[in-house]
């Protein structure tokens, strides 16, 4: 396992992340308590030392369950946790991106972790009805206070990331080190926006969901599969399935798993992090494998041609004026 520093900062994390979003059995597909400490194990002795969790997964149990986890190891790992989704759906303030939503979801989630402080803490969603001053700025006390380390956002906007950022920059607040989105050979949407912005403002990237689901681990092209899983067939495009065909294509040219190929995919962009999930050890492993896995140009090529993606508007525009816009300067 490879290392980067989070964002412009000094925090080392690895080059996966363990997203623990599977911890718990409470409310659908999960893992019991001894396959999660197998699971953590093993991505502990791989290298991986970077754990993506939030105040509401598996109603809590992800949260409880990691911090009996890590005890007696807590820091050696990078442990990361959101706030934002409601924590009582009859209370008007239970959730939101405010400063008391905050406060109150943190010291349940330092008291779940076993833990004083939470080395990254991620805004989960944009709240439209919370100024991002506030937001902001209750974020830099909780930095002050030492019960954060490092801040970052996830499913915003980039234009309101963008803001937070110049703000922060403007007024001495701890600004955002990280951005966290859905990234995947079936979902490039944040090529369009993000990705260019956290590159701008030098934002990890944390990329939730690199299967698609599980999409890309073309369990779904043989039709329902066995076990378990989150999806319906049914309810998974032609397109989608076309692109794990070409998945599972290159797979079998380079003679490793689907899931590999596409988290090998999602991670040779710079800057990029896979959240990889599991329920067992086993795909724990595979997915890990990725790290060995490197796609020949041509072989990306085929794989991006298959999503049928285009930036759209204004990037395409501004591509093909470029000659126009630059005349001989154009480069």
């Amino acid at each position: 396992m490879r290392y980067t520093t989070f964002g412009r900062t000094g925090l080392r994390v690895s080059e996966l992340v363990l997203g623990a979003m599977t911890f718990g059995e409470q409310g659908g597909v999960g893992a019991p308590v001894e396959e999660c400490r197998r699971i953590l194990d093993a991505y502990a002795d791989a290298g991986g030392n970077t754990v993506d969790t939030a105040v509401n997964y598996r109603g809590g149990a992800s949260e409880e369950i990691l911090g009996e986890l890590l005890a007696g190891r807590r820091d050696r790992f990078v442990v990361a946790t959101k706030y934002t989704v409601t924590r009582d759906a009859t209370d008007p303030n239970g959730g939101g991106n405010h400063r008391k939503n905050l406060r109150l979801s943190l010291e349940t989630s330092l008291r779940r972790l076993r833990t004083d402080h939470v080395d990254v803490y991620w805004v989960h969603i944009w709240d439209r009805h919370t100024p991002i001053e506030e937001t902001m700025r209750a974020l830099d006390d909780a930095v002050t206070a030492g019960k954060v380390l490092y801040v970052g956002v996830s499913d915003t906007p980039a234009w309101v990331v963008s803001r937070a950022n110049t703000l922060a920059e403007w007024r001495g607040w701890t600004p955002f080190a990280g951005l966290q989105v859905p990234y995947s050979l079936v979902n490039r949407d944040a090529e369009r926006e993000l990705l260019p912005m956290a590159d701008a403002y030098g934002l990890t990237v944390t990329a939730w969901s690199p299967l698609g689901g599980g999409v890309l681990s073309g369990k779904y092209n043989a039709g329902a599969p066995a076990t378990r899983s989150r999806l319906s067939r049914d309810a998974i495009s032609d397109r989608d399935l076309g692109v794990a065909q070409a998945v599972g294509a290159v797979a079998g040219e380079l003679g490793v798993t689907p899931a590999q190929v596409a988290l090998a995919w999602t991670r040779r962009r710079d800057g990029v992090l896979p959240i990889v999930g599991a329920r067992t050890v086993e795909q724990l492993r595979d997915n890990l494998g990725c790290t060995e896995v490197t796609l020949p140009p041509e072989l990306v090529t085929r794989l991006e041609a298959a999503t049928g993606f285009t930036p759209g508007f204004p990037a395409d525009f501004i591509d093909q004026t470029r000659s126009w816009v630059l005349g001989a300067a154009a480069v």
